[in-house]
């Protein structure tokens, strides 16, 4: 079995193609079922934010795996392979654990250190633990870059000072208009992205916000907790001529804010300057409003300049953290490699047990008089002679196991105890028969 990651993020792909690789949370339980019935592939969760697509698998052989992986990315959306090829980039074992890792640590994000990112990737761990799709090494995996983005977090000062994306595009819309004081804002979407956007207003001297959300509870909710007022979404076109920015952040797969909208708001507002931030992903505003006289549009990968200073302050943190995530990348491929001896433990302990069982009958078979209580003795003996026999040379195939030159000595004790022929069961399977449990829980 070999951990895989295949996916894309801000890095290797713009937003025009994230959006059309990326997962609506309510479609990703089906996604991830379809993705199980591709061959080869045995455990799955996907992750699928503004920044990012990638698909966490344990497959049977890695370059299969990729191969099935991509395939399925290429039939779900319906792209063509050579359009996938340009952006996917795939991570196998260590390099896979490694990075998601980094991920979860905020590593590889597009703002360094911004706390969103471990919560996207738990969500999405507690998605594909209800659809069924994870067993002993994903979960393995995924507590564990739970545990060390909780070190990184703990250990190091990564996140002081870290901007998310909602902030770095108040900042870009305060260095467009100088001062924020006597703007009006819409928020388009009463998410997380739109909540923490509405905080970081307020902070930068706004007083006026308006929020529409396509649940107008929620958006009478947003709208007290920052003094604004609610808009039902079906007014949001009419309302939004009263906005000098509008940031939209939304679920929708498709653009809600379209050209044809956004002109007849600006004759309304006879052309006075408007700024629209698009942090969805989908992208949610039509890029064709950008041509329109007055309208500045920007989306998530516009903000990258906006960060870029945050990050290089924070440079030696994100090396203190990078050692750490070495650190556990090491300890996570120990416990990997360890589940190479699984199988031959439970195979030698399987067939020694069969051996004293049948010596055993045999002997209380040839014995007259025999008393229970002397039978269960004989039981409880013959158990403890088999497992001090066997203590000693399971510790060796553990150990052997731990070390990444130990294959030979695996491979030596099933030649000695003649397993070759027993029934191999997976590694994965055999490792919830030593303990280890599906519970997200560290």
């Amino acid at each position: 079995m070999s951990i895989v990651v295949v996916g894309l993020n801000h890095k290797t792909a713009p937003v025009e193609v994230r959006e059309k690789l990326s997962f609506p949370e309510a479609t990703v339980p089906q996604a991830l079922k379809k993705l199980m019935s591709y061959g080869g592939v045995k455990e799955s969760i996907i992750l699928s934010t503004c920044n990012r697509v990638e698909i966490y698998a344990v497959v049977e052989e890695s370059a299969k795996g990729v191969e099935q992986i991509k395939r399925f990315i290429s039939e779900y959306h319906g792209l063509s392979p050579e359009i996938l090829e340009k952006s996917l980039y795939v991570r196998p074992d260590a390099e896979g654990a490694r990075h998601a890792f980094r991920v979860a640590s905020s590593l590889d994000s597009l703002v360094v250190g911004e706390p969103q990112i471990l919560g996207q990737l738990k969500d999405a761990f507690d998605i594909a633990l209800k659809t069924k799709t994870t067993s002993t090494v994903m979960n393995k995996l995924l507590k564990k870059a739970i545990s060390v983005a909780k070190r990184v977090r703990t250990e190091t000062r990564l996140a002081e000072g870290a901007v998310n994306i909602s902030f770095a595009a108040v900042e870009l819309a305060r260095k467009i208009f100088n001062s924020l004081e006597e703007k009006s804002v819409m928020l388009l979407g009463a998410g997380e992205m739109a909540e923490l956007a509405a905080r970081h207003l307020l902070n930068n001297g706004v007083q006026t916000i308006m929020v529409a959300n396509r649940t107008f509870e929620r958006a009478v909710e947003l709208a007290n907790e920052f003094r604004g007022s609610a808009v039902r979404f079906e007014d949001f076109p009419a309302e939004m001529v009263m906005a000098d920015i509008l940031i939209c952040s939304t679920g929708a797969p498709n653009y809600v804010v379209r050209q044809e909208m956004v002109s007849k708001v600006m004759k309304e507002r006879r052309h006075k300057p408007i700024f629209m931030i698009d942090i969805s992903v989908p992208r949610n505003i039509d890029p064709a409003c950008d041509r329109i006289d007055n309208v500045y549009l920007y989306n998530v990968d516009d903000l990258q300049g906006v960060v870029n200073t945050n990050v290089q302050g924070r440079q030696q943190e994100a090396e203190k953290a990078e050692e750490i995530v070495r650190q556990e990348v090491e300890t996570y491929l120990q416990w990997e490699r360890s589940l190479d001896a699984v199988p031959t433990i439970v195979d030698l302990r399987e067939k020694i047990e069969e051996l004293r069982r049948k010596e055993l009958d045999k002997t209380l078979g040839q014995l007259d008089g025999v008393s229970d209580d002397h039978r269960r003795a004989l039981d409880l003996m013959s158990q403890a002679i088999v497992n001090k026999i066997l203590h000693a040379p399971l510790v060796v195939l553990k150990q052997a196991a731990a070390n990444p030159e130990g294959g030979d000595v695996i491979s030596i004790a099933r030649k000695i105890f003649n397993l070759d022929k027993e029934l191999k069961k997976p590694a994965h399977i055999h490792a919830r028969s030593l303990g280890e449990t599906s519970n997200k829980s560290e």
